[in-house]
C-alpha cells in the first residue's frame, strides 16, 4: 500500500470513528407518498443494527430494571433528568464507547418513518443487533451488585421492548428477527446453546408466528437461536430460514469464555437439512443471519494486511462453511440477508463444487442491510424492498436515511433506488454477478455504477476516502474465501 493510500485509510477510519452526531420523525414532502402506492408485488421492510440504547438517561435505569418491558415506553418518553448528558457521557467514557447508538428519540423516529414510507408492508425482516454496544459494561456500571441472571433478564427485556414496539407500529404484519452478536445474555459474541436466555428471548422472537409452527420455532430457537418459517401470502411457496451465526463467528465463545464448535456444526447441519427439504418440495428460500460470510475488506485494509505477502485477510466467520452451504443451493435460495457492517452492501455467494446443479451456478445474491444506529458516523437508515411473490426475487429496493443522528425533528428521505442507480432489472444472483463484474473492471471508479455504489455504501457520502481502496473492496464482493480473495487482489497488483 502506498503512503498516500495509508494516509487515506487512516482518514477514512477517523471519519467513521469520530464523526459527531447532529441534533419524533417528520417526513419531507419528497417521498411522502407510501412506496406501496408506487409499485406492484410485495413490499418488505428491511431493518438492521438498531442497537437500542436504554441507558441514554442513566437516571431511568433503575425504573427500567424494575418495570416489565411493555411498560418501558412511558418511562423512556418521560422528561430527561437534569444531568442526563453528564451522566451518559460518564457512562460512555467508563465503557470506552466509540460513539452513540440509538436513543429513544431516534428509535421512535425510525418507526414513524418506516410506517410513513411503507405502512402496507407484507412482512418485515430484522437482521440482528437489537441492543446497544458495550451493553454489559453499562449495565454492570449502573448495577454493580447485579447477578449474571439479572443481566440476562435485562437483555431479554430490552429485546422484548424493541420487538414489541415494531409490532405496535405494524400491527398484524409478520416481523421476523435474528439475533446479532450484541444480543446476548452474557456478553458480546458470547452465547450458550440450549440456554435459558435463548428460551426466554425465543418467546418474543417467535411472537405472531402461526400457532401451528410456533412451537417448533420456539424449540429450535431455544436450541441455537434459529428457526424456519413459510413467508405469508401472497409470497408463493417461499420459506425464510433465520440463523444465529454468532456461533460461527471467529470471535465466538461460550458464556464462560471457552471455544465450542459444536453449536456451529449443529446449525450448519440443520441449515443444510432445511435447504435439502426445500429443494425436494420445490420451495424458494430466503436465508437471514447477522454476520455475513466472507472477507471483512474494511478491517483488512485498515490493518494494512499484506495479503499478497502472505498475510491472511480478516474474515467475519471462523470457517467458510456457511457461505459454501448457502452458495451450493443457488437453485433454491433466492436471497440471503445479512448486516453487521452497518453499511449498505451487496455480495454474491458462489457454488463450491461441480456437484452443484447447473441451475445453481449463478450463486446467491446477498443483501447487507445498513443500520439504524449511527455509531460509525453513518446516517441512520432502513430499506424498503419490492418482491416478486411468484419468484421470491427482490425486484428493487429503496434506502431511506435520517437527516440527523438523534431522531429529534429528523426528516427521512430516500437516499437511493437500486434500479435507478444500477439499471439492473432485479437483485437476482445474475444481476448482482454482472454488477460485481462491472466493479472489478473499473479499478479507477470511472463508471456510474461504481460511483453510485461507493456514494451510497456508507449512507453518508465518504466516497473520496473509499475510492482509493475500490479494487481491494470489490474483490471481497464475490471472492469469499481467503484464497480466492488473495488471488483477486494480487492479480490486480501486477
Amino acid at each position: 500500500m502506498t503512503r498516500s493510500a495509508r494516509a487515506l485509510a487512516e482518514k477514512a477510519s477517523l471519519i467513521c470513528l469520530l464523526f459527531m452526531p447532529l441534533s419524533v420523525a417528520t417526513v419531507s414532502a419528497q417521498d411522502a407518498q407510501p412506496d406501496s402506492a408506487r409499485h406492484h408485488g410485495v413490499a418488505a421492510l428491511m431493518v438492521s443494527d438498531i442497537h437500542f440504547e436504554p441507558f441514554w438517561d442513566p437516571a431511568k435505569a433503575a425504573e427500567l430494571e424494575s418495570a416489565p418491558a411493555r411498560s418501558w415506553d412511558a418511562i423512556l418518553a418521560g422528561p430527561s433528568s437534569a444531568n442526563r448528558q453528564q451522566s451518559f457521557d460518564a457512562l460512555q467514557d467508563k465503557c470506552h464507547a466509540r460513539g452513540v447508538d440509538t436513543p429513544y428519540a431516534l428509535f421512535k423516529s425510525s418507526l414513524a418513518a418506516m410506517h410513513a414510507k411503507e405502512a402496507e408492508a407484507g412482512f418485515a425482516v430484522v437482521s440482528g443487533d437489537l441492543v446497544a454496544h458495550a451493553f454489559s459494561c453499562k449495565y454492570s456500571t449502573l448495577f454493580p451488585e447485579a447477578s449474571p441472571q439479572a443481566y440476562s433478564a435485562f437483555v431479554v427485556k430490552t429485546l422484548d421492548y424493541v420487538l414489541h414496539e415494531l409490532h405496535k407500529e405494524f400491527p398484524g404484519v409478520p416481523i421476523y428477527a435474528a439475533l446479532g452478536n450484541n444480543d446476548s445474555g452474557c456478553g458480546d459474541y458470547q452465547l450458550d446453546a440450549n440456554s435459558e436466555f435463548l428460551r426466554a428471548s425465543g418467546a418474543f422472537f417467535t411472537e405472531g408466528l402461526p400457532a401451528a409452527v410456533r412451537e417448533e420455532a420456539e424449540r429450535t430457537f431455544a436450541a441455537g437461536g434459529y428457526y424456519s418459517i413459510a413467508l405469508p401470502a401472497p409470497m408463493e411457496h417461499t420459506r425464510l430460514i433465520v440463523l444465529d451465526d454468532v456461533f460461527m463467528s471467529r470471535k465466538y465463545s461460550t458464556c464462560d469464555g471457552k471455544p465450542d464448535a459444536a453449536a456451529s456444526a449443529s446449525q450448519i447441519a440443520w441449515l443444510r437439512q432445511e435447504l435439502e427439504r426445500a429443494r425436494e418440495h420445490k420451495e424458494k428460500v430466503w436465508v437471514m443471519g447477522h454476520i455475513p460470510p466472507g472477507i471483512d475488506p474494511f478491517t483488512t485494509i485498515l490493518k494494512m494486511r499484506n495479503v499478497c505477502g502472505g498475510r491472511s485477510p480478516d474474515v467475519f466467520l471462523a470457517s467458510d462453511d456457511l457461505g459454501k452451504t448457502i452458495g451450493d443451493f443457488g437453485d433454491v435460495v433466492k436471497l440471503a440477508i445479512f448486516a453487521h457492517t452497518h453499511m449498505d452492501e451487496l455480495r454474491l455467494l458462489k457454488p463450491s463444487g461441480s456437484e452443484v446443479p447447473l441451475s445453481a451456478q449463478a450463486g446467491v445474491a446477498v443483501k447487507l442491510v445498513s443500520s439504524i444506529s449511527p455509531i460509525n458516523g453513518n446516517s441512520p437508515s432502513f430499506t424498503v424492498a419490492q418482491i416478486d411473490p411468484a419468484t421470491a426475487v427482490m425486484v428493487d429496493y429503496k434506502v431511506f436515511e435520517a437527516s440527523n443522528a438523534t431522531g429529534e425533528d429528523a426528516q427521512w428521505t430516500r437516499e437511493y433506488d437500486f434500479a435507478e442507480a444500477f439499471h439492473e432489472p432485479d437483485f437476482s444472483a445474475l444481476s448482482v454477478g454482472k454488477l460485481i463484474a462491472k466493479f472489478a473492471a473499473d479499478p479507477e471508479v470511472k463508471t456510474e455504477a461504481s460511483q453510485n455504489y461507493i456514494r451510497n455504501y456508507y449512507v453518508r457520502d465518504v466516497s473520496a476516502e473509499i475510492k482509493v481502496f475500490w479494487p481491494q473492496y470489490s474483490c471481497a464482493l464475490s471472492n469469499l474465501t481467503a484464497e480466492s480473495y488473495r488471488a483477486c487482489v494480487c492479480s490486480q497488483a501486477h
